[in-house]
């Protein structure tokens, strides 16, 4: 094969459709995963709102040909929603799993893990872990896994089960103190959630290293488009944030005396403290393996894309911004994939 892509997530789909658009037959075209169900967008956050607008993930859709999702017969969810809004991902989902599907049916895919990489005679040869492939050149769009914090006492809520209000229901008890770490729109959405629950005994203490920002529409950008809040979080936190906070919600900020204490008093914590690199296949002979974060090279015919390898921006305010959603990943490729057939084997 001429061009294989390890991992099914919305960045691995948008490499698969936008190498078919460039002409890559799909015979030469292999493609990695081991469940092939939109990657842990579709299987972990399907039930988060989203922080993108709807018309965003239609112009993510209708931006590849090999998609055919203009023509396709089935009328999705997402298809009727105000272009916009904000919605649950699992409208997304929907809609990426059906392209996945019709993906699957061109290209040559295997329902397997890639374990490891190795370059010989300007090929690479990808173990699974039923078989051997080779290819010319590789694109990683492996992921990200949430970070965590090794702090001894209370227990941890993984951040899929406090995202889902339907599983973070199951994990809270009456008189819990609950620790919440991070400021984003990740640990905002789970403070919602947790005063959403009805229970009356239980305390919510958020800990934070700084303040939450807003996205701010600009004149053709947007201000801290990457970290700011939008949607449902934004407008929760100017109510329940910096308007009157519930009586039993506590903020502190992790350098504050207190926090130690604070800290001793929870039985159980949520970490939406960001997201790193998920393991990647063990790549001989490049030790430790970085890649290049305007262009996404790796090395010589190996390339990566999504969240666990985005893209670095600087605003015209020179604030330095990793991008990260499906347009962008989108965006992305249409500017290095140009770069990829120049570099690659």
């Amino acid at each position: 094969m001429s061009w294989t892509v390890v991992g099914a997530g919305p960045a691995g789909i948008a490499a698969v459709g936008k190498l078919l658009d460039e002409g890559v037959a799909p015979s030469d075209l292999g493609w990695i995963d081991t469940h092939f169900e939109v990657g842990d967008f579709g299987r972990k956050w399907k039930h988060v709102p989203s922080n993108t607008r709807v018309e965003l993930f239609l112009r993510f859709l209708e931006n590849f040909q090999s998609f055919s999702y203009d023509r396709n017969l089935k009328r999705f969810d997402l298809d009727t929603v105000n272009p916009a809004d904000n919605c649950k991902l699992k409208l997304a989902v929907d809609s990426l799993q059906w392209v996945t599907e019709n993906l699957r049916e061109k290209v040559h895919c295997f329902t397997d893990e890639a374990l490891s990489l190795k370059l010989h005679k300007n090929r690479w040869e990808l173990t699974l872990r039923g078989s051997k492939i080779y290819s010319k050149n590789v694109i990683l769009a492996t992921g990200a896994e949430p970070k965590t914090l090794d702090l001894k006492g209370p227990t941890e809520i993984a951040l899929e089960v406090a995202l889902d209000p339907a599983l973070l229901s199951k994990e809270v008890n009456e008189k819990d103190t609950i620790g919440v770490f991070g400021s984003s729109h990740s640990a905002v959405l789970i403070l919602a959630n947790l005063l959403s629950l009805n229970r009356n005994n239980i305390e919510v203490i958020n800990f934070y290293r700084s303040t939450h920002l807003y996205a701010v529409p600009m004149d053709g950008w947007i201000l801290f488009d990457n970290t700011g809040l939008k949607g449902y979080a934004a407008n929760w936190a100017r109510k329940y944030l910096d308007g009157e906070n519930p009586p039993n919600l506590k903020r502190l900020l992790c350098s504050d005396p207190l926090f130690e204490t604070a800290l001793s008093s929870c039985n159980k914590a949520v970490y939406a403290v960001g997201f790193k690199n998920r393991t990647l296949p063990h790549i001989e002979g490049f030790g430790n393996t970085t890649y290049n974060d305007k262009t996404g090279i790796i090395a010589p015919g190996l390339f990566g894309v999504g969240i666990g390898f985005p893209q670095a921006q600087v605003d015209p305010f020179l604030n330095l911004e990793y991008r990260v959603g499906l347009w962008k990943f989108a965006d992305y490729l249409n500017c290095i994939i140009p770069i990829w057939f120049k570099y690659s084997n």
